[in-house]
Formats: C-alpha cells, sequence, structure tokens
C-alpha cells in the first residue's frame, strides 16, 4: 500500500482507490488461528487510518471483509481442519453453510463485484469502509 500511495499521489490528477482485503475472522477472532484474526484486524485498522490521512489528496481506502467464499484457501483450511477425508469435509462445509443465512458459500466473482464497485466512481465518496460481505453471517454481531 506504501507504493500504491506513492504513486497516487505522484500522478495527475492526484487520487485513486486502494481495497485492502481482511476477513471475517479480523472482527471479532477465531478459536485456533489468533494470529490469522489478528493480521486481519491490522489491515481494518489500516485501512481506517489510511482512509483519513489520505482523502485530502483524492484517495480512498476502503477494506472488503471477506466470508467464506469457495476458494482454494477455504478447501485446504477446512481439510486441515477435519482431515483429509471428503465425507467429514462435505460435512464441515454442510455444517458451514447451515449457519450462513444466505444459505451458501460465497463465490469469489461476488467478492470480485464488491471490491469493483468500492474502486468505481459510484463509489466515489465512500472511504474508511469496511465492506463486510459473508452472506450474512455476522449480521447478528453488526
Amino acid at each position: 500500500m506504501k507504493y500504491e500511495l506513492e504513486q497516487m499521489q505522484k500522478q495527475q490528477p492526484c487520487g485513486g482507490a486502494i481495497v485492502n482485503t481482511s476477513s471475517i475472522n479480523g472482527l471479532g477472532g477465531v478459536r485456533n488461528a489468533a494470529l490469522y484474526a489478528m493480521s486481519k484486524a491490522g489491515i481494518l485498522a489500516l485501512t481506517k487510518s489510511a482512509a483519513q490521512e489520505y482523502a485530502a489528496n483524492g484517495i480512498r481506502v476502503n477494506a472488503l471483509v471477506a466470508g467464506g467464499f469457495d476458494t482454494e484457501m477455504l478447501r485446504n483450511a477446512v481439510s486441515q481442519l477435519v482431515g483429509d477425508d471428503p465425507v467429514k469435509v462435505q460435512e464441515a462445509f454442510k455444517g458451514y453453510t447451515a449457519q450462513v443465512p444466505a444459505g451458501r458459500i460465497g463465490k469469489p466473482e461476488e467478492a470480485a463485484e464488491a471490491v469493483f464497485w468500492l474502486c468505481s466512481d459510484a463509489a466515489s465518496y465512500v472511504t474508511g469502509q469496511s465492506m463486510i460481505v459473508d452472506g450474512g453471517l455476522t449480521a447478528w454481531a453488526r
């Protein structure tokens, strides 16, 4: 982000949009993954600080706070948690899906669409935002 900010301040016209990637685990922690949760919470604090520091330069800084998306990272994490048994992995995904009000795991394209919007002119007055995209999983806590 340091180099993005330097470039955005040098270019004419000055400005731009940055979207950092965090996780719902950074909103309140997660058992057995304290360092991961800490790093994701740090991204949110960095995003909010940079948004305040660079807004006057026309630079918007926001964060995608991702829930569960159908990615290799999620599949690997579940496999490590329950073992490589395909039946256990499938059961774990069913259990997770049952907790998500939307009733499913997100598609990577849905995360990309949120980022695309945050980078667009339609979001020109949005900075310092932590956009939670999680199918409603953390809605009860917000």
